[in-house]
């Protein structure tokens, strides 16, 4: 099957859910518009990454600003029936695209980074709750469990997300590979130059596409008040993009762009995948499971368990 794909490099609104969701609507059908069937956004896009932001807390110690900057931006994250949810997937059913859009979810007193997953006919149909919040992020942000690690089997091919330094995580990379993914979506905040090396890793490892979208966002995006160890002057670049998208042999296909907001298209062939396995299949021929076994477990993990 051949079809377009597309990457969204924009800056969300942060603080603002609505806001972003509005934008991501329109971008959607942007996106449409240039052709593409799936649109892969940013980490955190609705609800904003809080770039710079320390949350008054040194070591030892939570600062009252702290507090009130966590509860300005919980404030700020979505709930998943929410009027933000609607509002994406009504593009997303105007437009017929397959959408994953990173985000804030909000459950009860605890924020997760996570994508969440649209199909274009049946709404919001999954998500994935980043399992492991990087540096700083573990202050503001839940661990997610196994049992949100999904890859969907569309029209499109086998579609899952793995979540910025998630995709450092061998073991979570081999455990999406066993489920056949496909279309390897990283909503991602790191614009190093290294990230496409990563990127092209990833594709060569599992025999995927990889599109992995970032931020391109100025301090002038952030309300005036927003505490930014990076500094306050508007024009300054707080994420610079670099997205791209990389086949499964590990071409790069579009991008890494750092001029600023684009959106970035690229072709897919699913034929392709299957002829990358030819000479590799980590989880098949190329694997050693008399030597090597993982282990996953997906059951759901509650605080608080109800019997009876």
């Amino acid at each position: 099957m051949l079809y377009t794909a597309a990457v969204v490099q924009a800056a969300a609104v942060p603080f603002d859910a609505m806001a972003s969701a509005r934008k991501a609507a329109a971008l959607t059908r942007e996106a449409a518009g240039g052709g593409a069937r799936l649109a892969v956004f940013p980490e955190v896009f609705i609800g904003g990454y809080p770039k710079g932001c320390s949350f008054g807390t040194p070591v030892g110690l939570r600062r009252a600003e702290g507090r009130d900057a966590f509860q300005r931006y919980h404030e700020g994250a979505i709930d998943l029936d929410g009027p933000e949810i609607a509002v994406i997937a009504e593009a997303a059913a105007e437009t017929g695209l397959f959408l994953v859009i990173g985000c804030l979810e909000r459950d009860g007193g605890t924020l997760y980074c996570t994508a969440l997953f649209f199909d274009g006919s049946e709404g919001l149909i999954g998500k994935h709750r980043k399992l492991m919040p990087t540096g700083a992020e573990r202050l503001i942000w839940g661990f997610g469990d196994g049992s949100t690690m999904p890859v969907f089997d569309t029209a499109l091919g086998p579609i899952g997300a793995v979540i910025c330094w998630e995709n450092y995580m061998p073991a979570l990379r081999l455990a999406m590979y066993d489920k056949g993914i496909g279309l390897y979506c990283a909503p991602t905040a790191d614009d190093r130059d290294t990230w496409a090396s990563s990127m092209q890793h990833v594709a060569l490892e599992g025999r995927c596409y990889v599109l992995s979208a970032c931020q391109h966002i100025t301090r002038g995006a952030y309300p005036a008040d927003y505490e930014c160890a990076l500094g306050d002057e508007p024009d300054t670049v707080l994420m610079r993009g670099g997205s791209l998208i990389v086949s499964p042999h590990g071409q790069i296909l579009a991008g890494p762009d750092f001029a600023g907001e684009t959106i970035l298209y690229a072709e897919i062939d699913t034929a392709e995948i299957v002829r990358g396995k030819y000479d590799f299949d980590v989880v098949g021929h190329y694997a050693r499971p008399d030597i090597f076994r993982l282990v996953v477990d997906e059951a759901p993990k509650s605080a608080v368990v109800r019997q009876g």
